[in-house]
């Protein structure tokens, strides 16, 4: 009787957990998702998302024993959005992109978007190519996207909810 129980248990939990599927705008116009709906939804990243800034400074000087001296700093930031992170809906920008954000501060968002190329309809990364590099603002810096970066789109949780009202009445019958 034990065992019953906990594998029913089990499976209410598993039932009630949802599945991660990707947003798009079928899922969007199936649940007329405004803007103000909206911000009521969690958002999550489907794969990581690596964003890097380099800065390299140098000079070239002679030493007080004659040599030539050549100094040289490289400094790079990284920021790392793993897969599964959690993001909050910010706002819809000008062409329809859904702009999240991951932390607080000041132009730390990302935008997502369709691609007009993918027939998914899913909201990919956003960034500017050129030369087969992304790079995009964010924090008010720019940053470019590491690779397989532009292949994260935006997800979120979808929980069905199969409820079945059952009434039973027994008939007795009728005597003569």
């Amino acid at each position: 009787m034990k065992k019953f129980f906990a594998f029913a248990f089990l499976s209410v939990l598993l039932v009630s957990c949802g599945q991660k599927v990707a947003y798009t705008d079928a899922l969007k116009d199936q649940f007329d998702l405004s803007p103000e709906n909206l911000t009521k939804i969690q958002f999550f990243t489907s794969s990581q998302i690596i964003l890097e800034r380099n800065a390299e400074s140098g000079n070239q000087s002679t030493g007080s024993d004659g040599a030539l001296v050549v100094n040289s700093s490289k400094t790079q930031d990284r920021i790392i959005i793993p897969t599964n992170t959690k993001c909050l809906f910010e706002k819809v920008g000008v062409t329809n992109e859904v702009m999240v954000r991951f932390e607080v501060g000041t132009g730390k968002i990302l935008k997502f978007s369709t691609r007009p190329t993918q027939t998914t309809g899913r909201y990919y990364l956003v960034a500017d190519w050129k030369n087969n590099v992304g790079t995009l603002e964010y924090g008010n810096e720019t940053y470019t996207l590491a690779s397989g970066s532009s292949s994260a789109y935006l997800q979120v949780v979808l929980r069905k909810l199969q409820r079945t009202k059952r009434k039973d009445r027994i008939v007795k019958g009728m005597k003569v």
